[in-house]
C-alpha cells in the first residue's frame, strides 16, 4: 500500500512523516564538483524510505553569539537553484525549501513564491537576532505567501527551549503555517514540555495541532558538540558528558538519537499530536554521513512505514 504524498500527509496532519535534510554545496564549488556531490547525494537518498527532502538555506549567524564560531561560515548555493539545476531530475519526491527570509528583498521573495513548483514546500526562517538588519521580516514574508501562493505549504521552525514557544506556534498557525520543524533536539525534557503546552493550548482554543517534525542530528565529535552549543542548542550536561567521555562519541550519539525518537513517539501517541522526524545530514565526515543514513533507515522502521 502506497503512502500519500507529503503535501497530503501534512495537510491531514498525519503522523509518521520522515524527511531527510542536507545543506547545498558551498557557493565557491565548481560546476563539476557540484554535479559530483549531487550524484552522490541522489544515490544515498534513493536507498532511503522518505516522504521528502529538506534543503537548508544557510545564513551568517555571528550576530547571535559574540564567541568565535567553531566552524567558519561559508556561503552555500541557493537551495531552490541547487534543487532545480542539480537534483530535480533525479529526485521525484517533494522538497522543502528553507528560506532565511531576511536575506531576500521583497520582490525577489515574491518572484520565488510565484514560481515555486508543485513538488515544493517551504519553511520560513526569521533573523537570527532581533537586531539583525533584514530585507524582509518574517511576518511580512508570511503575508506575501498568503497573497501570492496561499496553496504553497508553509512550515515554521520550532525552538523547544524558547519560552512561550507554544504560543508562537499557534500565532504562526493563524498566519497560515501548516507544519513545524524543530531545531535539533538534544534536550528531551524541554521538547516534551513544549508539546504538552502546545497540546493543552490547542485544546483550550478548540484548534487541531499541526504535525511537528522532530530534527535528529548525530554529533560525532567534540567540535561538532561545541558548534551545536554555539548555535544556541541546549545540550543537557549529562548528554554532553556521555558523548564527551565515550570511547565512540558517534555511536553514543546514535544511541541517544534512537532513545529520543522512541520517547517522542510514545509521548506524541499518548497526547494525540501528529509527528514526524527529520534526519539531518550536514557533516562532511564519511563516518557521520554513513551513520546518518543508517539512522534514517532505523527511524523508518520505528515508524512502521508501509509503501
Amino acid at each position: 500500500m502506497s503512502r500519500p504524498p507529503l503535501r497530503q500527509l501534512l495537510a491531514e496532519a498525519r503522523s509518521g512523516v520522515l524527511v531527510f535534510s542536507i545543506t547545498p554545496p558551498r557557493s565557491h564549488a565548481t560546476e563539476d564538483r557540484i554535479s559530483e556531490i549531487a550524484e552522490v547525494t541522489l544515490k544515498r537518498l534513493g536507498a532511503l524510505d522518505l516522504d521528502g527532502l529538506i534543503l537548508y538555506d544557510i545564513d551568517d549567524e555571528s550576530d547571535r553569539n559574540p564567541d568565535e564560531r567553531p566552524f567558519p561560515y561559508l556561503p552555500t548555493l541557493d537551495p531552490a537553484r541547487y534543487y532545480s539545476r542539480h537534483l530535480a531530475a533525479g529526485w521525484r519526491e517533494p522538497v522543502i525549501i528553507y528560506r532565511c527570509v531576511g536575506k531576500y528583498p521583497e520582490d525577489e521573495l515574491r518572484g520565488w513564491l510565484a514560481g515555486a513548483g508543485e513538488q515544493m514546500l517551504t519553511v520560513f526562517v526569521g533573523a537570527s537576532s532581533g537586531g539583525k538588519p533584514v530585507h524582509t521580516g518574517l511576518r511580512r514574508a508570511q503575508e506575501l505567501r498568503n497573497e501570492v501562493r496561499p496553496d504553497l505549504p508553509l512550515g515554521a521552525v520550532v525552538i523547544g527551549e524558547r519560552r512561550d514557544e507554544h504560543l508562537r506556534m499557534l500565532a504562526k498557525q493563524e498566519l497560515g503555517v501548516g507544519f513545524f520543524v524543530t531545531q535539533v533536539i538534544y534536550h528531551l525534557n524541554d521538547t516534551k514540555n513544549l508539546l504538552s503546552d502546545y497540546y493543552l493550548e490547542c485544546r483550550e482554543r478548540g484548534v487541531d495541532p499541526r504535525t511537528v517534525i522532530f530534527t535528529l542530528s548525530l554529533c560525532g565529535s567534540l567540535k561538532t558538540l561545541e558548534f551545536v552549543r554555539w548555535l544556541g542548542v541546549d545540550v543537557p550536561r549529562w548528554l554532553e558528558n556521555a558523548i564527551r567521555h565515550s570511547p565512540d562519541p558517534l555511536a553514543e550519539s546514535y544511541r541517544q538519537c534512537m532513545l529520543i525518537a522512541r520517547d517522542l513517539i510514545d509521548f506524541c501517541e499518548h497526547l494525540g499530536i501528529p509527528y514526524g522526524f527529520n534526519i539531518e545530514s550536514v557533516s562532511i565526515r564519511k563516518a557521520e554521513i554513513e551513520a546518518t543514513t543508517e539512522l534514517a533507515t532505523e527511524v523508518a522502521t520505528l515508524l512502521n512505514r508501509q509503501r
